[in-house]
């Protein structure tokens, strides 16, 4: 008896030890993989401006994109404005939306609400980008030359595509937050003679609004790495735009098109891996101002 019990536990450390040793391996293998993504993009990012020899001023804001030739620019300016401005463009327009929609889901009508508003929601998440980009362009960008002057493709149109495609994201951090506020504060609110409304805007609004915020970003962060669905709508000018129904590109649409037709380690392929850093950059700064919300939502 005591030799199966020492047995057992024998047993129970072999296993232990194996189950140790494959998550330790997992983990360095991640903490590898990202360090070496992380190196490689910085290396190839960097010879812009070491090999070379791109001023770090006239590849950031630079307004002429003309990598080929005798006398080649490499301004990136214009593909950075456009990235920034289609994910605030479609910020601005999902995040009303998503806010409404979680408030529908766990405030106003949380019973058949969240049956009817859940499903739709997790259905556009699962939508391919390249069916987006469809839509885009067979519904969005007809109706925009219909009713606005130019030719519908452009900056309104990729941001309208990429605030849809935004909105699951905001929609489910904001119903998860909204979903996890104490029950007392509203019923205390209630106590007080606050109306529904007045507890929806003083007191559950701002009491979530780290973890609301923490969605938005997210979703910016979604749309600033979009390529195909905003590819298929801009237009792909390497221009500033000057208005939104005019044609613009973004970083993510000019890598797409230009990495395939460039030699490795020529300055354009060069250049086009500094945009893939500067996207790596802005990865990163999103993650760090998720962090600090979460930091703020905990205190």
């Amino acid at each position: 008896m005591a030799q199966n019990h020492k047995s057992r536990i024998e047993k129970h450390h072999i296993e232990d030890f194996i189950g140790r040793s494959y998550m330790s391996f997992c983990v360095l293998l991640l903490i590898v993989a990202i360090i070496s993504m992380v190196y490689f993009v910085m290396s190839k990012g960097i010879s812009t401006f070491v090999v070379d020899k791109v001023s770090v001023s006239d590849f950031f804001f630079g307004t002429k994109w003309s990598p080929e030739g005798s006398n080649p620019s490499f301004g990136a300016l214009p593909f950075i404005a456009g990235s920034f401005v289609t994910t605030l463009l479609a910020a601005l327009i999902a995040s009303p939306l998503s806010i409404c929609a979680a408030l529908f889901m766990t405030e106003i009508v949380p019973g058949w609400g969240k049956k009817l508003l859940q499903p739709v929601i997790e259905l556009l998440s699962g939508i391919p980008s390249v069916v987006y980009g469809f839509v885009g362009l067979s519904v969005i960008v007809p109706f925009l030359r219909n009713v606005f002057p130019g030719q519908g493709i452009g900056v309104a149109a990729g941001s309208i595509v990429l605030s849809v495609m935004i909105l699951p994201t905001i929609t489910s951090v904001t119903v998860d937050a909204l979903s996890a506020l104490p029950q007392n504060l509203k019923e205390s609110s209630f106590a007080l003679g606050a109306t529904r409304w007045q507890t929806i805007a003083r007191v559950i609004i701002p009491t979530t609004l780290p973890a609301i915020l923490t969605g938005v970003v997210l979703g910016m962060a979604r749309a600033f790495g979009e390529a195909l669905a905003v590819q298929m709508v801009i237009g792909n000018a390497p221009f500033i735009p000057k208005s939104l129904f005019e044609s613009a590109s973004t970083l993510t649409s000019v890598i797409t098109l230009g990495m395939g037709n460039t030699t490795m380690g020529s300055p354009q392929n060069n250049s086009l891996w500094s945009m893939a850093l500067v996207l790596m950059l802005m990865t990163f700064l999103f993650v760090f101002i998720v962090r600090l919300l979460e930091k703020r939502r905990a205190i």
